[in-house]
């Protein structure tokens, strides 16, 4: 097969398969090398970008998915009006960047930190799968550690957590040092 038919076959893949496809499955489906399979994506995807097509093929780790781009995000948004797609909340946004930068991070230092409880972005993040179990504290009541999922990764667009932008230093008090301690 050729490249401009293997470039056409990865493509329905990702179509069909709709969630994250990884390279070895894509790999093994082809019969082909992960390195060249690795290749044809990254061509792909500036195919894609380069002639601004509808989709875009979105990288999380070593997984792959077809996505409609953000920027036609106000057309789409007219199709379906789902309420179950509601954007966050404040409070949901403010307890999943706390998450995302601080993970693993328990419920009492989230909420130590925004000063409020955060039951009910905790029970909106878990529903949507942007945040998950990481396991529990060895201390007392045994707390849950919470961090972020690869739907959070695909959510906002990034590769992995190490592309977040970074946090200003901001100096914590000694009340939440000693929650840490």
């Amino acid at each position: 097969m050729d490249r401009r038919e293997l470039k056409a076959i990865i493509e329905a893949l990702l179509f069909v398969w709709g969630d994250p496809l990884s390279l070895k499955d894509i790999s093994q489906i082809v019969e082909l090398d992960i390195s060249l399979i690795k290749d044809v994506l990254k061509e792909m995807m500036d195919e894609f970008d380069y002639n601004l097509r509808g989709l875009k093929i979105v990288q999380v780790e070593d997984t792959y998915q077809l996505s409609t781009r953000p920027e036609f995000y106000p057309w789409i948004s007219k199709l379906s009006q789902n309420k179950d797609n509601k954007s966050l909340s404040n409070a949901a946004l403010e307890t999943l960047s706390i998450i995302a930068y601080k993970q693993p991070v328990t419920k009492a230092e989230i909420e130590a930190i925004r000063g409020v409880r955060c039951d009910k972005a905790l029970e909106t993040l878990l529903n949507k799968k942007l945040i998950e179990e990481k396991g529990r504290l060895e201390k007392t009541g045994r707390p849950i550690l919470y961090g972020t999922t690869k739907e959070f990764l695909r959510y906002f667009g990034l590769k992995d957590i190490d592309e977040l932008p970074p946090l200003l230093d901001i100096e914590l008090d000694d009340e939440f040092e000693n929650l840490e301690n």
